[in-house]
């Protein structure tokens, strides 16, 4: 019975587990994963009058460090929304761009309404302007919708604080600044890329747009978005400052933080280290982020006591959800630690003289097969970087472990396809047949997905970050 705590034996089964019942059963990811997780808990290595417990204690430690910023997220695009404010950054693309670089308008929407809203969310938002796009102009609709895509896709899977590149920075120890530095970094070659593929794309196969059916029509209010006087909107600074602001508060603390570990370091930047800890805490900053959102919100719609109320709590009900299945594959995770399966794949896959490199590889393929497998790219980078983060212990990194997050967030836009709901909002909402989103969506998600873990590996070389 020893193969029974053979640590691939557990991996095995615990991977068979998360897929089977997500596919198999149709069961959400939460039921999956924390079934999983105590799976493997009870197969692993402990103390058997704990196995259950420390899932429970492994559960609410992930909960406790991304629950707070999934939760304010979740506001925050809310208020963006039905304020109007996520709207006026759209326009301010297209009135800087114009309209003959429309697609780079709404790749560049996309790009930054996807970091703190959700893909589906920004999908919605965008369509109806492309579609109004295509009226004008009659000509380059899947253009159009794979601009949205490609701008939305990759900031959702590489920068927080969206809920996998969150949790894959809490799994594998990266800082927060360092995740939105380093996934910007990596998001912003592959947007573009995606961009030229949907171009390419768009000569070789023109699609006209087509009326939605009743089952899949958007919101009439989205609708109405793409013909809004742009005087009836919030102005363009205050609805950039939900974005920016938590960003620049994140990043201060990481670049003040760096330069007070320097040898030699002044008192002032270790003083001012401590207040920046303060104020660039994640929590911290998307809380400010929030309150200003929501201020926009009550100032721009005037939606009462019981409106706010009510906006507030559709936010948390959404947002709920997302913490529930992160939490569970932070536990998952950690369980697999328990199981020794990161010195067993160490002692198998040799890479010390490549520093670390190899894990890049093995990180991006994991993410890759797991997201084919069961549809969802969050599952399958928390899977990928919780199984990653128990390799990493016994690994030397000549480079920040930040890029092996974004070498998995790579993965896990790789293999898009009918088990992926993203594939079903872009193919219903876009009113593209099924057949045609394989040729389109899939191909371009995988396009952006190489790019991502092509340039992880190169920065990895080129700008290892180490500390």
């Amino acid at each position: 019975m020893e193969f029974l705590q053979d640590p691939f034996f557990i991996l095995v089964v615990g991977i068979v587990i998360v897929i089977g019942m997500i596919i198999g059963g149709r069961l959400n990811a939460f039921l999956a994963l924390i079934t999983a997780a105590l799976v493997v808990s009870l197969l692993a290595p402990g103390e058997f009058s704990e196995k259950i417990s420390r899932v429970a204690e492994s559960f609410g430690s992930a909960a406790g460090k991304i629950g707070i910023v999934i939760a304010l997220a979740a506001i925050i695009g809310k208020c963006l929304m039905d304020s109007g404010a996520a709207d006026r950054i759209v326009r301010a693309f297209l009135g800087a761009l114009g309209e003959k670089r429309s697609s780079f308008a709404l790749a560049g929407s996309g790009f930054v309404l996807s970091i703190p809203v959700f893909f589906d969310t920004v999908f919605y938002l965008l369509v109806p302007l492309a579609r109004s796009l295509y009226r004008r102009t009659q000509t380059h609709y899947l253009k159009y919708v794979l601009a949205i895509s490609a701008g939305a896709a990759v900031t959702h899977t590489l920068v927080p604080p969206t809920p996998g590149p969150l949790v894959m920075a809490d799994q594998l120890g990266v800082d927060i600044g360092m995740m939105i530095f380093g996934g910007a970094m990596c998001a912003l070659p592959a947007a573009l890329v995606g961009l030229a593929y949907g171009a390419w794309l768009d000569r070789r196969m023109p699609i006209e747009m087509r009326p939605l059916t009743a089952t899949h029509e958007p919101d009439p209010e989205a609708e109405a978005a793409a013909e809004r006087d742009t005087s009836e909107l919030p102005g363009l600074f205050l609805s950039l400052l939900p974005i920016v602001l938590p960003v620049l508060m994140i990043t201060s603390d990481t670049v003040v933080s760096y330069l007070a570990q320097q040898e030699g370091a002044s008192a002032g930047i270790l003083r001012l280290a401590e207040w920046t800890a303060v104020i660039g805490n994640a929590n911290l900053a998307l809380l400010v982020s929030a309150a200003i959102a929501l201020l926009l919100y009550v100032k721009q719609c005037k939606p009462g006591k019981a409106g706010v109320a009510h906006a507030v709590e559709e936010a948390l009900m959404s947002g709920g959800v997302i913490i529930l299945i992160t939490a569970a594959g932070g536990a998952f995770g950690a369980m697999l630690k328990e199981a020794q399966i990161g010195p067993a794949i160490a002692g198998k896959f040799e890479n010390a003289e490549g520093g670390g490199i190899g894990l890049l590889f093995l990180g991006f393929l994991i993410s890759a097969l797991l997201k084919f497998a069961q549809g969802s790219t969050t599952v399958a980078v928390i899977t990928a970087s919780g199984m990653i983060a128990a390799m990493i212990e016994s690994t030397t990194l000549s480079f920040n472990p930040v890029y092996i997050a974004t070498a998995i967030g790579g993965g896990g836009l790789i293999g898009s396809w009918m088990n992926d709901s993203g594939f079903w909002i872009f193919s219903k909402m876009s009113g593209l047949t099924e057949a045609e989103a394989l040729k389109s969506w899939t191909p371009l998600l995988c396009v952006l997905g190489l790019v991502s873990f092509a340039m992880s590996v190169l920065l990895a070389l080129v700008l290892p970050l180490a500390g």
